[in-house]
């Protein structure tokens, strides 16, 4: 359904007000929720070894997605809009804020062995249940990476045109290197974060920062939350990817290169 009232909507400007974002592949979405969704977040052109549990077991290395394509979100971001202005212009972007003050760990309920290369394939079962697995709690927070923004790069545009089409963040990646220069979203890893999509009006007025806590409308959608992994940790969300992106295209066929 539409998400009509993001925080804060009353008091905004009649040209926010009446937004409403729908989350697009909304069931894929909460499929991956129900297991615990995990985001890749690794230093630019770095193959993470995978530590025990991972596709290749003790040692190896992910091979999924190539190093590029391992930053961006899977699922993709993607909204369609309604209730815009389709004449006035618009700045859509993205932030993440920490959904808690913890830090987590993965308890393996296998003690610790690697899984099994047919799980590439999602068709026969895996060998592993780990029916015990499960994210501990492994203390505090550790201090907060440096808050970014992520612009939609269509931005600024008119309403008509946001609302023409659906609106796909697939250009957003993610990176746990603090030193990141591309502009790419810092996280830390084993921290779950909340995804949020702002839709932000360009006030003409040569006032306009007077008026900028009234000229945004913000929208966030629970199934969309994730937990920021170097490397995969339950094989479920693994397998799950891999049947569902289709840059995985040559997992699903055995190739072991994607």
């Amino acid at each position: 359904g539409w998400a009509g009232e993001g925080p804060g909507a009353s008091g905004k400007n009649r040209r926010v007000c009446h937004a409403a974002a729908r989350l697009e592949m909304g069931s894929l979405w909460e499929e991956f929720n129900r297991l615990g969704t995990e985001m890749i977040v690794t230093k630019a052109g770095r193959l993470v070894p995978e530590r025990h549990g991972g596709l290749l077991g003790r040692g190896g290395c992910t091979p999924f997605p190539s190093p590029s394509l391992r930053r961006r979100m899977f699922p993709t971001f993607q909204v369609k809009l309604s209730g815009l202005d389709p004449l006035a212009d618009y700045v859509l972007l993205m932030d993440f804020i920490p959904l808690d003050d913890k830090r987590y760990r993965w308890r393996w309920g296998d003690g610790g062995r690697g899984l099994d290369l047919r799980v590439l394939s999602p068709t026969p079962p895996c060998r592993y249940a780990f029916h015990s697995s499960s994210w501990l709690a492994a203390g505090r927070a550790e201090p907060a990476a440096p808050g970014r923004v992520h612009f939609h790069p269509d931005s600024p545009a008119k309403g008509a045109q946001w609302m023409r089409q659906i609106v796909s963040f697939d250009k957003l990646k993610l990176t746990n290197n603090l030193l990141d220069d591309n502009g790419h979203i810092i996280l830390n890893s084993m921290h779950r974060y909340q995804p949020r999509f702002h839709v932000v009006l360009v006030d003409p007025r040569h006032d306009s920062e007077r008026f900028a806590h009234q000229n945004f409308k913000s929208f966030s959608f629970p199934e969309t939350q994730f937990m920021a992994v170097t490397a995969y940790q339950n094989h479920r969300i693994t397998q799950l990817k891999i049947a569902s992106n289709p840059f995985a295209k040559g997992f699903r066929d055995g190739d072991p290169e994607p």
